[in-house]
């Protein structure tokens, strides 16, 4: 099915899964699409099996916390941030629920994550106000900026450039292979100074459509080549949408807020 302006007015909730007591900070979806994995403020992580619709498996990081989740090349293993105890990152085997390694470093909470596309490289930004470059083989940090606030960071799809925005002003890009000779390209925001809440954007697979949660539990969705709202789609949520994510591979897409949504759309176009 290709994606148009009424295959995406008409998706739907298919199913929403309530195995949380508190907020999912964090989601993502496995590179083959068949599943996805959530973590939220209660400690745990979920898996969820997408082609059957339902969990799959829950395990928990009591001690340490889990903030920010991401799949990596492997099929069962994640790295996570931690919200207790340090700001260690680390790196799970979620076939044993063991951790494989370690990446200490930052020294505040870890607010941004992104692993590469192509390799095993990810980076990571911090409130410490610096981001670090790591490789899943070494514990050790493969390269450090330091920024003038807090950042965010992202890789591009072919993990050749990574983003790295600043206080949601400014945001400078990055030749991976010579990071530290400064950014390629700058570009300068506009920042309205709300910071009530953080809401995520997603592209669509074909990068045609952007969309974005908002404070009321609705997903508004835009025409990317031409800026126009073809849609907002209503998914109950009791709160605000934090996490949205479309499946890489397959006709779907998900929201959260405590609770997980999947979609589907409801025609053939």
């Amino acid at each position: 099915m290709k994606l148009t302006d009424n295959v995406l007015r008409s998706f739907r909730v298919a199913k929403v899964f309530r195995e949380n007591s508190d907020k999912i900070n964090c989601f993502d979806f496995s590179p083959n699409g068949e599943t996805v994995i959530s973590s939220s403020d209660d400690d745990s992580i979920v898996l969820y099996d997408c082609q059957e619709g339902k969990p799959k498996r829950t395990l928990y990081s009591k001690k340490y916390g889990v903030d920010l989740i991401r799949y990596t090349h492997a099929a069962n293993t994640v790295v996570y941030s931690s919200n207790k105890i340090d700001d260690t990152i680390r790196y799970l085997s979620l076939h044993d629920n063991k951790y494989i390694r370690y990446f200490p470093g930052h020294s505040k909470r870890v607010v941004a994550l992104s692993m590469s596309p192509v390799d095993d490289t990810f980076i990571s930004g911090s409130l410490d106000k610096t981001i670090r470059l790591w490789d899943l083989r070494s514990p050790n940090c493969q390269g450090l900026m330091h920024l003038q606030g807090k950042p965010v960071c992202s890789f591009d799809p072919e993990g050749l450039i990574f983003a790295a925005g600043v206080n949601s002003e400014m945001v400078k890009l990055y030749d991976l292979r010579s990071f530290d000779k400064g950014p390629c390209a700058t570009f300068k925001m506009h920042n309205d100074g709300n910071k009530a809440v953080t809401l995520e954007a997603s592209f669509t697979p074909d990068s045609q459509f952007i969309m974005i949660g908002s404070e009321d539990g609705k997903i508004h969705v835009w025409n990317g080549e031409s800026g126009m709202k073809v849609a907002v789609l209503d998914g109950k949520h009791t709160g605000p949408i934090t996490c949205l994510q479309f499946n890489p591979k397959f006709m779907t897409f998900a929201s959260a807020c405590s609770n997980m949504a999947f979609w589907l759309p409801t025609i053939d176009d």
